[in-house]
């Protein structure tokens, strides 16, 4: 059904900015927080598209429209956001402890809570994996809404996907700034990934590190992925002697922040369909900063 064009409150962008600077602004001064609730409730949409990020990045010459809709579907949920979603795939940032997926249909995973959603909205399109995140990983993840886009994806990804990253809290400081770590990893029966730095018949890995700060005892260093292997980045940070905090599997004695400290914070892809160059990138989470910050 075609949208009644009195329900939306239409804006052009005239020079460059941020999406939720740009409501308070053309929203009469609300509070940062009324216009970030605007965006996160759906109700925002740029380019046609609905945009559920506050911090993303509007350049000049796009429109920017408010639904003001009173049966507008709204998305809550205390264990994910939806950071962009079209007739064919959704983003989602992850919280830690969540499941991507699961075989029993019981237990709570991303996979249910979108797909409640998609039926709570009357669409007949469910949640497809694309990708996982281990349960205790937080951040950007990529479902599609049918089988074929899905297997696009799948199939496509390392040619689709040009950029992803991950920010690490690790214990200590390291010592270089920067970095190219290289193994072999295999897996024993307890699921336990081994690295080795000669090849021994395992998968080849690589991460690439960068430390972004370090402070009060700890560093938050981004990792970049050339290879993508189970656990890749947790066991090189314990092979630097730098294990992500809250890591007992790969050697932390530390848990301040009862979670892991491994956040899939930028995820850069071409849209399977569409053909459309994506980036999407999620603030540092609030446990890390307080980590490095807390006295």
């Amino acid at each position: 059904m075609k949208k009644n064009i009195k329900t939306l409150l239409t804006f052009k962008v005239v020079v460059d900015c941020v999406l939720i600077e740009f409501i308070m602004e053309k929203m009469h001064g609300i509070s940062r927080n009324r216009a970030k609730a605007l965006i996160c409730n759906r109700v925002v949409l740029v380019n046609n598209v609905i945009t559920t990020h506050p911090l993303t990045e509007l350049k000049a010459g796009q429109v920017v429209q408010l639904d003001r809709s009173k049966h507008k579907m709204s998305f809550h949920s205390n264990e994910l956001d939806i950071v962009f979603e079209d007739p064919y795939l959704l983003v989602v940032d992850k919280h830690a402890g969540l499941l991507s997926m699961s075989n029993n249909s019981r237990q709570q995973t991303v996979q249910t809570v979108l797909n409640r959603y998609l039926e709570k909205g009357g669409n007949r399109a469910t949640s497809h994996l694309v990708h996982r995140l281990d349960r205790d990983t937080s951040g950007l993840m990529v479902y599609a809404k049918d089988v074929q886009t899905q297997q696009s994806l799948i199939n496509g990804w390392q040619q689709l996907v040009t950029d992803r990253r991950y920010l690490a809290l690790v214990k200590g400081e390291l010592e270089n700034r920067r970095g190219r770590i290289q193994s072999w990893l295999t897996e024993d029966k307890r699921f336990i990934t081994h690295s080795s730095p000669i090849d021994n018949g395992g998968k080849f890995a690589v991460t690439h590190y960068n430390v972004l700060t370090s402070s009060n005892g700890y560093s938050l260093v981004e990792c970049e992925l050339e290879t993508g292997r189970k656990n890749q980045i947790r066991v090189h940070m314990a092979d630097l002697g730098h294990p992500v905090v809250g890591d007992h599997k790969y050697g932390s004695e530390e848990d301040p922040m009862r979670r892991l400290g491994l956040h899939a914070y930028m995820l850069c892809f071409t849209h399977p369909v569409t053909g459309k160059h994506m980036c999407f990138e999620t603030p540092v989470p609030a446990l890390f900063e307080k980590c490095l910050n807390e006295k």
